[in-house]
Formats: structure tokens, sequence, C-alpha cells
């Protein structure tokens, strides 16, 4: 934002810090009043035909909008995709526990990535990736919905999950 100095327009239309409108002035008069009250002249709408100048606590107007920035970040949820892999011919174990990894990253509201890698001829049984991806899902459906299908892509097939709405209210 252009403050003081920085403002170029000649003219401009000022606005007190209360909120009054003074008039069109000249920029120079309108610096002078600002410095009588121990403020800034800071520029809130530099397209307008005058430009509009307002007579605030540019620090503190600053500070403001800081806080509020802050605020809004903290409200913020930040969502990571977790991935889990698995192989079409996955032994029993190692698929528990991979559904033990998932169902953790999902009770902490990230979403799943489910991953079948193909490696070798096994490109050639799609659908045995297909049950696997089928079988998670499955098994998780209590606690997240499927956000999208099983698709090939590459060697790979992808299946996303994300926490279910009702668990989190």
């Amino acid at each position: 934002m252009n403050v003081n100095e920085r403002i170029r327009a000649r003219e401009v239309r000022l606005i007190d810090s209360t909120g009054d409108q003074l008039g069109v002035k000249s920029k120079q008069e309108a610096l002078e009043i600002a410095s009588k009250r121990e403020l800034d002249l800071v520029l809130v709408a530099p397209n307008a035909k005058p430009p509009v100048c307002r007579i605030m606590d540019y620090g503190k107007y600053r500070f403001e909008q800081q806080k509020k920035e802050k605020e809004a970040r903290k409200k913020q949820k930040v969502i990571s995709v977790k991935e889990v892999r698995f192989t079409p011919g996955i032994g029993d174990h190692d698929f528990e526990t991979k559904l033990k990894n998932a169902r953790k990253f999902l009770a902490k509201g990230d979403k799943v990535k489910a991953a079948v890698r193909f490696r070798g001829r096994a490109i050639t049984h799609k659908d045995l990736g297909r049950e696997v991806l089928d079988r998670f899902a499955e098994e998780v459906k209590d606690i997240a919905t499927v956000e999208s299908k099983p698709k090939m892509e590459g060697r790979n097939m992808f299946m996303m999950l994300a926490p279910a709405k009702d668990k989190e209210k």
C-alpha cells in the first residue's frame, strides 16, 4: 500500500480516521492534516477518480491485518495424502499390516492413495489388482469413502480414499 509521500496523485478524496469525508484535497493539504493528527495518509482506492486516501495509524492497521491472516491460517486444515502400496499377490498378513496403517492415516484425517504395483508379467492379471483394491475398500468402508475408483496409470493401479464425513462430526 502507498503511504504518505509514496502517494503520487496530485488530488485525493480524503476520509478521516472516524470515517467522515473531508472532500477533495491536494496531496500536500492531506499530508499536513494527517501529520497534525500524528497519523498516516494511506491510499485505499488508487483506481478511483480522484484516488481515495484515509487518515489512519498505518502501523496499527498492518498489525491488525497480520493478526487476521494468522487467525485464518490457524483455521485452515491441511490434508496430506498417504500412500499404501500393494502387489497383486499380496499375502494375508502383509495386507492386514497395510490395512492397519491405512486405518491409522484415515483416523488422523489424511487421505489414502491405495496403489497396486504390477511388476513383470503380472500386468496381464489386472483383475487380481482390482480384487486387492476392492477388498481394501471393503475393509475400510466404515471409516472411509472411495473418492476415485481403481484406475490404471502405467504399471500401477490407483484408488483414492478420503475419511468419512460422519466420522469427523
